[in-house]
């Protein structure tokens, strides 16, 4: 029987298998890192595209009821809307009007239309709405809409399909029905009765109306003529906080045609920059602000 041990052991086998099994683990540490660090890179990459790919989009919440528009089916919206805030209006001519504004153009101010239809309200001038010119100025055909409807009595409590035909004299009356409720949420965000309801997600501006053309517009379509205007910034002291956030909604929605970055009613704001965020929280007042810088 021979007395020789049972060979070399302990160290001297085992540490250049135990060397090569860290240089393994070491590879693989390195190589899941680097997968993970690519996963990230490529997720956040797809949110960045998917991100830059999103239509600007403005959203209006309202009686719990959620409606989508483009910038400009929004400023649109907000300048009928102001028109009649300007004119002491009840909420319910708002969303006569932009009721039938949808359904005739879906709140464009289009340049053709049936014969010699155009306009946000598809008006035709052979039918005493206006020269073409008149029709297409928005302001013009706004304020044509709603000399007819108040000759109406009885309007504010009427039919919405009956109503609107008596304006219009459509072709496709019952047509209007169908678009009530988009009328109904614009409205009461767009008169102030649903606060903080309008949020848009536009892309960064390039561009920037004057403060005097702001100030023009809010004259004209709003009847707002006490704006302060100083540095790329109107400022608007309403008389309530219903009125503050009409002027307020009113701009967030022209703010793609403005090249607004920020509109605050007392501590709170919408902000440009914030994407889908909408508004902040805080205390509202009567004061808006609009920055155009």
């Amino acid at each position: 029987m021979s007395d020789a041990g049972p060979g070399p052991t302990l160290a001297e086998s085992r540490r250049p298998t135990s060397r090569r099994a860290i240089r393994r683990r070491r590879a693989l540490l390195a190589g899941t890192l680097v997968l993970v660090a690519l996963v990230v890179a490529i997720v956040y990459g797809v949110t960045s595209l998917t991100a830059s790919l999103r239509s600007p989009e403005c959203t209006i919440n309202a009686a719990g009821i959620t409606e989508t528009f483009d910038p400009d089916q929004t400023a649109n919206a907000a300048l009928i809307a102001a028109i009649s805030v300007k004119r002491g209006l009840p909420s319910r001519a708002a969303t006569i009007a932009l009721t039938t504004a949808f359904q005739e153009s879906k709140i464009r101010n289009l340049n053709y239309g049936d014969r010699d239809s155009l306009g946000l309200f598809q008006q035709r001038p052979s039918q005493g709405w206006g020269t073409a010119e008149q029709i297409l100025d928005p302001v013009h055909a706004t304020n044509a809409f709603y000399d007819a409807l108040v000759k109406f009595k009885g309007y504010e409590s009427a039919d919405i399909t009956t109503i609107a035909q008596k304006v219009q004299r459509s072709g496709y009356p019952e047509a209007y029905r169908d678009h009530e409720g988009q009328g109904r949420v614009l409205a009461s965000t767009l008169t102030g009765y649903s606060p903080a309801g309008l949020t848009c997600r536009l892309d960064p501006a390039t561009t920037h109306a004057t403060s005097a053309v702001v100030k023009a517009d809010l004259a004209e379509q709003m009847g707002v003529t006490s704006a302060g205007a100083a540095d790329g910034i109107l400022t608007v002291t309403a008389g309530d906080e219903r009125r503050a956030w009409a002027v307020a909604h009113w701009a967030v929605a022209r703010a793609q045609a403005y090249g607004a970055s920020k509109v605050t009613i007392g501590a709170r704001a919408w902000d440009r920059g914030a994407g889908d965020d909408g508004w902040s929280t805080g205390q509202t007042s009567r004061t808006v602000t609009i920055t155009l810088t």
